[in-house]
């Protein structure tokens, strides 16, 4: 884990001159830095067990959740309380069987998946999949009482090509929105980067829905109020960047909200370049009331130590 709060080891210099007075003082200096410094970490490491066992959510101005696959190995009800002690309200990226377990803990379901971001309707040979893949997630995310299914575009297809691609979604879409309408259930169509080829969930190379602007222009043409846009921050970023200025323009589509650091996917911490506080500050003041789920990869050693910052940074 990082340390945001170093201990000053900067000695108190002494104007005595004389040799044995500048040893001994040296010798005191050493011994009571050594027992302040005890004394220092002994409470830093309190202070860090008081922190585990208490909220990092006090404000609860937005509905934070944590995304499950990031977290593996640890099982979904271990990540579930967690959350819970830390002040997350759901939890997502997680096999319906664990379900009952994390809402028995007290967690929501923030979303609810699908088909999948490879396999998706840009090519109509994916469009029965597809459709039954998205109707079971309706009637499962009715069962849950969840909001949103999401959905993906699929990837690039070389003998297919753009506008067709893109009225190949339209069109699978359309044949489930309906649906999607009479259960009361979004289907929630996210955008993803194809600029990170370092790993295979940093970025995804050949995605046809890439370009954010486009998605949305896809999700008008759908033209429901069913059909809506997830609008995930990391990607945003990469591929579009003047994330708070989209964040207003398209404040009536979004209705789920992912978060990661930029670059590399990383904790929300101080190494990356997105300014969550002001970023969570403008979905409050446009009335976002989703859910906005951290999906960062962790690179800290205690990886719970990062979903708590996080969560604290964006309890604005």
């Amino acid at each position: 884990m990082k340390s945001h709060d170093p201990i000053d080891p900067r000695p108190v210099i002494s104007n005595r001159s004389s040799t044995s007075e500048q040893r001994l003082s040296r010798r005191g200096w050493l011994q009571g830095t050594t027992a302040a410094a005890l004394c220092g970490w002994a409470s830093a490491a309190r202070a860090a067990d008081e922190a585990t066992e208490t909220p990092a959510v006090k404000n609860g101005r937005v509905r934070q959740s944590v995304m499950g696959w990031c977290f593996r190995p640890m099982t979904a009800e271990q990540l579930a309380r967690h959350a819970k002690t830390i002040g997350l309200v759901g939890i997502e990226g997680i096999s319906a069987d664990d379900y009952p377990a994390v809402r028995k803990l007290g967690l929501e379901i923030s979303l609810v998946g699908s088909h999948g971001f490879q396999r998706g309707p840009v090519n109509p040979e994916n469009h029965e999949f597809c459709i039954q893949r998205l109707r079971e997630g309706i009637d499962l995310a009715v069962q849950v009482q969840c909001e949103n299914v999401i959905t993906f575009t699929g990837m690039r297809e070389p003998e297919i090509s753009s506008e067709q691609a893109a009225n190949n979604c339209v069109e699978c879409w359309k044949q489930v929105i309906d649906y999607a309408e009479q259960q009361g259930v979004n289907l929630c169509l996210e955008h993803l980067n194809s600029r990170d080829d370092s790993h295979p969930m940093k970025g995804h190379p050949g995605y046809f829905g890439d370009d954010v602007d486009f998605c949305v222009e896809l999700i008008h043409r759908v033209d429901s109020p069913r059909m809506k846009l997830l609008f995930d921050i990391y990607h945003v970023q990469i591929m579009n960047g003047d994330v708070i200025r989209r964040i207003r323009q398209y404040k009536d589509v979004i209705s789920h909200i992912h978060t990661a650091g930029v670059p590399g996917r990383g904790e929300l911490d101080e190494t990356q370049e997105i300014q969550y506080p002001a970023v969570i500050k403008a979905l409050v003041e446009v009335g976002y009331e989703g859910y906005v789920t951290h999906e960062f990869i962790p690179t800290w050693t205690d990886p719970i130590a990062g979903l708590r910052h996080a969560a604290k940074l964006c309890d604005v």
